[in-house]
């Protein structure tokens, strides 16, 4: 035991007060381990079609969500030192979620996260591309990537793009990077607890269906110009353009952001509210075949009265997010849909109770949770340890390129392989796993 510390401590570059050398030492040091070819090990390809990102946007505390130190103190766990048996046996999870408590068999726990990162930026950017910023190239992140190979470069014809934010943009990275901004996010806008959705561009208060057709007539009947050069090849593809425009905010598209075309009863399990309703137009948006949506979810930032934040959010979230995974597995879409759950890093370990903070964590980068669902990914299994206080990772360090490498290799793509762009860069999709490499105890 004593070795597998020393060991830990000189791969990712910890001093004797166990903080980071540099704040990319371990990165770099966790990339550099793996350069060995002797040590890459295999892995599958598999079939997954779509990817739901719950965005945890500020970073969660994996003390009170999927890794509970009940035996730490009150300085580490508060008064918040009973978490919950699941449906899976030896796993507990926080007393918070009682929900997710019930189907631990559809996700499984990454408790190894780690990447040393307590920069928000920074660690975002980690954890969307895989790579520290800096060396003359912005990489795209996860979604981009995945709207480009599973979408406009897959033949994808769908009126709704292929990466969708709902509801506010996620920023703090550049989400298209290098390949531009054809692939960046369309964000929503609006909130899906409301009637109607507001979505920009396709759903506008106060617009019906026979005042759009009023409007149509009246710009065509101003079009003269238009009219006077209709043999011009310019003009054509613009008639197109409105054709294609119009037909989006009349067609089907629309009706996929009309939550009021589900059950009651299905909003009521989801939660009506903007997360559990936002997981329900997720399931939407996978069902109609949409590659990539993000839910980016603020308000994880948690420096003050941090329990108190928790006691209001925690519930919503275990409401909606339990109910998704279930709704996916009723409806046979978690095979084929990857969920996963995670913020850029998670929160300090021991809980700052002086003033300003009345109870506040702070950015932690050194050792977090991750969820992972479907697409291919076992459930009911935990990957990795955290230490006896949550501080540090004890066993099995997940780097956020195996995190990412793995999720492209579900949906069929080789993370070994080259990231092809229009730029000329020649550039893999993803940089070498870390020496514990690729998340293969749960890729069936």
């Amino acid at each position: 035991m004593q070795n597998n510390r020393r060991s830990f401590l000189k791969e990712t570059g910890l001093g004797i007060l166990g903080l980071p050398i540099i704040g990319s030492t371990f990165y770099q040091r966790a990339t550099a381990a793996s350069v060995a070819p002797a040590k890459k090990k295999p892995f599958k390809l598999g079939k997954a079609k779509s990817v739901i990102q719950i965005w945890m946007w500020g970073g969660p505390s994996h003390l009170e969500t999927f890794d509970p130190k009940p035996g730490a103190g009150r300085d580490y766990c508060g008064d918040w030192d009973k978490p919950l048996k699941t449906n899976v046996p030896n796993i507990e999870i926080s007393q918070s979620l009682p929900n997710l408590a019930k189907c631990a068999d559809l996700y499984s726990i990454i408790r190894g996260m780690g990447h040393r990162n307590n920069h928000h930026e920074q660690a975002s950017y980690l954890m969307q591309t895989g790579r520290m910023p800096g060396g003359g190239l912005v990489f795209p992140g996860v979604g981009a990537v995945i709207s480009k190979i599973k979408g406009y470069d897959n033949n994808y014809d769908h009126p709704i793009p292929p990466y969708v934010v709902l509801t506010n943009p996620q920023g703090r990275f550049s989400e298209s990077g290098f390949l531009g901004p054809k692939y960046k996010p369309f964000v929503t806008g609006g909130d899906p607890s409301k009637n109607p959705f507001l979505v920009s561009g396709y759903v506008v208060e106060g617009i019906t269906d026979a005042r759009r057709e009023q409007r149509k007539r009246l710009q065509e009947s101003l079009d003269t110009f238009g009219k006077a050069v209709r043999d011009d090849s310019f003009i054509e593809e613009m008639e197109v353009a409105k054709h294609n425009a119009y037909n989006l905010l009349t067609g089907d598209a629309v009706k996929i952001f009309d939550l009021g075309l589900e059950p009651e009863k299905t909003r009521e399990e989801y939660g009506k509210n903007w997360f559990g309703q936002s997981c329900l137009m997720a399931r939407r948006l996978v069902q109609n075949g949409i590659p990539y949506i993000t839910i980016n979810y603020r308000g994880w930032d948690t420096h003050k009265r941090h329990f108190e934040a928790l006691t209001r959010t925690q519930p919503q979230w275990d409401k909606g997010l339990s109910a998704l995974l279930r709704d996916l597995a009723d409806k046979k879409l978690l095979d084929s849909t990857i969920v996963w759950w995670g913020g850029e890093f998670g929160r300090t370990p021991k809980i700052g109770w002086n003033s300003p903070w009345f109870g506040g964590r702070g950015h932690f980068g050194n050792c977090f949770s991750v969820v992972l669902a479907g697409g291919g990914f076992r459930g009911g299994r935990v990957v990795g340890e955290s230490n006896a206080t949550g501080e540090a990772v004890a066993k099995r360090l997940v780097a956020p390129q195996d995190l990412l490498g793995s999720i492209y290799a579900m949906l069929g793509i080789d993370p070994t392989g080259p990231l092809t762009n229009n730029q000329g860069f020649n550039v893999p999709l993803m940089p070498e796993p870390s020496a514990e490499g690729f998340l293969q105890e749960l890729m069936s």
